[in-house]
């Protein structure tokens, strides 16, 4: 299964969501080809690096991608949009590509804290998604929403 994470910049909420599940898929033995990409190229902010560092996930390696730096870009199972201006601008994908949108908050300019929240609730959506899709179904954006955490405010 081939899956892609998209947000704007590719810069936080997605790298983090593709480190999750990357992590996931390893720890649950889903074979997965997992990558990230934005609308936008720019830069994979510290913050997301040093939070990840902290639950043991390297991103210090990633880079900022443009769907179109990626390799085979129009052959993905699944697309993931974790921010509504992905969403919103997300390319037109061949009818067998499953979409999915859970909207994080950006918690770029803010303290640790919110990045540590943000962070969490994303690694509660990518073990959801991750054990899903190993039982053999696709979950729904409600059911990921609530996995992590986001429809009830964050602590």
């Amino acid at each position: 299964m081939r899956i892609l994470v998209l947000c704007t910049h590719n810069s936080a909420r997605s790298q983090m969501a593709e480190g999750w599940l990357r992590y996931w898929a390893e720890r649950l033995s889903f074979p997965a080809d997992i990558w990230s990409a934005g609308t936008e190229k720019t830069f994979v902010k510290t913050d997301a690096i040093r939070v990840m560092e902290e639950v043991g996930i390297d991103l210090s390696t990633h880079t900022s991608k443009t769907f179109n730096d990626l390799p085979d870009p129009w052959h993905f199972d699944l697309v993931l949009t974790v921010c509504d201006a992905a969403a919103e601008t997300c390319p037109a994908y061949p009818a067998k590509t499953h979409k999915l949108h859970v909207s994080f908050p950006d918690p770029s300019g803010k303290g640790l804290g919110e990045w540590r929240r943000v962070r969490d609730a994303l690694g509660r959506m990518a073990e959801h998604l991750i054990r899903s899709l190993k039982q053999g179904h696709l979950p729904t954006e409600t059911a990921l929403a609530e996995a992590a955490g986001l429809n009830r405010v964050l602590p």
